[in-house]
């Protein structure tokens, strides 16, 4: 399996594991006020991740570029810091929303380059590998 399909199925088993913690959280409290970020959690962290990481396993010579590596690290970048800035935001921390604003557009930016991947050419810039684009 390519390098970041591998990255990508760690990073998303990690927020699985926390989507499933803040479920927990808010089951065992009864307090709610944390969905919207529980929501991202799974849905941005561990869905959109898993879901990047089948795709470039399954199209291993894009997965090699350096392009999908600095795409993994950007959105990936972009989540981690969003997601727990936005659910201290839900907690009252009314200062978190410019980094909740700033990490979004970084998972926007991540997005937007993995539409790249996607439409784009193989590879989208030079193999990690040093093998020359088939």
């Amino acid at each position: 399996m390519p390098n970041v399909a591998n990255l990508y199925f760690k990073t998303a088993i990690l927020f699985f594991i926390l989507g499933i913690l803040m479920g927990l959280q808010m089951a065992i409290s009864g307090e709610h006020n944390v969905i919207g970020p529980h929501a991202h959690a799974n849905l941005l962290g561990w869905v959109t991740m898993a879901l990047f990481g089948g795709y470039l396993a399954l199209n291993p010579a894009k997965a090699e570029s350096r392009f999908a590596l600095l795409q993994f690290w950007i959105y990936a970048g972009g989540v981690v810091v969003m997601v727990p800035s936005l659910y201290l935001l839900y907690l009252g921390y009314a200062f978190m929303e410019p980094l909740v604003a700033a990490s979004s557009l970084v998972v926007l930016v991540g997005a937007l380059m993995f539409a790249a991947i996607i439409f784009g050419k193989v590879p989208v810039t030079g193999r990690l590998s040093g093998k020359a684009p088939v």
